[in-house]
């Protein structure tokens, strides 16, 4: 019995660190339907960000409230995500709604971009980067509005961002001769986070030992899915982002500014995935290459729940999570030693990590074979948008 509760305490959490990674893709791809590739480099954004936090309250005056930096470290890293997730929709994605296939092929380089981001980032490269984004943001208001109402503005458009770009890779390369400028922030490896001490314990429950990061990472989950359960049935913005995704003409024809809804959305879901970053460094080292290893599962997850329904993000990511660790883990042969010698030998072959997630996804493609739409499908209009 307690090898049964352990194995499902240790799903539990797994499957909470896919629904806390997944949540924010339930908002951008189940709402808005845009398949964002880029949904697992801002989860590395929030790692990242955790990680620069911690070394904020390592040393200096900081170092007696090291045991609190991860609780900071939270709304930051969902705001450095937030705001990378707006840009992404403002300079890419705005243009491209509707047209599913150019928009996954932008947001898989924008993925590739901001892995090589982390990799040779810079306070040159950082400052030359700001400084394009902020000259090609406030290019209108320093110019003629007549200018942005012609039949050329297309072009001034993209012309602005090539300007600003050349004046960001100039102020770049001239700081880069500066040697402290030039000096990378991280590199191509793995980093660790140090955990607070409170978050490194235990606590034993009914013989079940819960270590405190897991339990923090539940908590923090179950925290972020009533925050956006509140926010999309209670708060106007949310009520406004479902007007919007059950019917934008009408919407628009109602005053809903549905440009802002759309970045309010994208801020929204890419925030979460900071947020998801922060719990996955609980779990272990971070890399370049972490959103990687997360953005299938969570496509996995939407999809299998039903687009667009949070209770389907819920159950799917905690199905999916506590099947594959007690696959993977060969939990399954602890809690049930006397099985068929068959089946023994089935569940070992599968008690991999890889090999659990390969039998995950087959089941899971022969379930969307009699029910494509998911476990929760859609109803009403959310069929026809």
């Amino acid at each position: 019995m307690t090898a049964l509760l352990d194995t499902l305490f240790n799903g539990l959490a797994i499957g909470s660190v896919l629904m806390l990674a997944a949540l924010g893709l339930a908002v951008v791809f189940g709402l808005m339907g845009v398949i964002n590739m880029a949904h697992g480099e801002l989860m590395m954004l929030g790692a990242y960000t955790t990680y620069v936090v911690q070394n904020l309250f390592k040393s200096g005056p900081l170092q007696g409230l090291f045991p609190a930096y991860i609780l900071l470290a939270i709304p930051v890293a969902f705001l450095v995500s937030g705001l990378a997730g707006l840009l992404l929709e403002k300079t890419v994605i705005r243009r491209l709604y509707g047209r599913p296939l150019e928009t996954l092929l932008a947001t898989w380089g924008v993925s590739l971009i901001l892995q090589q981001f982390v990799r040779s980032v810079s306070s040159a490269f950082a400052l030359g980067l700001i400084t394009a984004v902020v000259l090609a943001l406030l290019a209108p208001r320093f110019t003629p509005e007549a200018w942005w109402r012609q039949r050329w503005t297309p072009l001034l458009s993209v012309g602005r961002w090539v300007v600003a770009a050349a004046v960001g890779v100039a102020l770049a390369s001239s700081l880069a001769s500066v040697r402290p400028l030039n000096h990378p922030w991280f590199s191509a490896r793995n980093i660790d986070v140090t955990a607070p001490q409170w978050l490194r314990g235990s606590i034993d429950l009914v013989g079940v030992n819960m270590p405190t990061g897991r339990l923090f990472i539940i908590a923090l989950t179950l925290l972020a899915l009533v925050a956006v359960h509140w926010f999309l049935q209670k708060s106007v913005w949310g009520i406004r982002i479902r007007a919007v995704t059950q019917n934008r003409p009408m919407s628009n024809c109602l005053g809903i500014p549905t440009e802002k809804v759309d970045a309010l959305t994208f801020l929204v879901g890419s925030g979460l995935a900071g947020v998801a970053g922060v719990a996955v460094t609980l779990l272990g080292s971070v890399g370049p290459n972490l959103g990687g290893n997360y953005i299938v599962d969570c496509f996995m997850v939407v999809v299998l729940g039903g687009v667009g329904k949070l209770l389907g993000t819920v159950v799917a990511a905690l199905g999916i999570g506590i099947l594959s660790y007690v696959i993977g883990s060969g939990s399954l042969l602890l809690v049930w030693p006397a099985m068929p010698a068959g089946l023994n030998e089935l569940v070992t072959f599968f008690a991999t990590t890889s090999m659990a997630k390969v039998l995950v996804f087959a089941v899971i493609v022969v379930f969307l074979q009699f029910r494509p739409a998911g476990l929760f499908p859609q109803k009403g209009r959310m069929v026809e948008a």
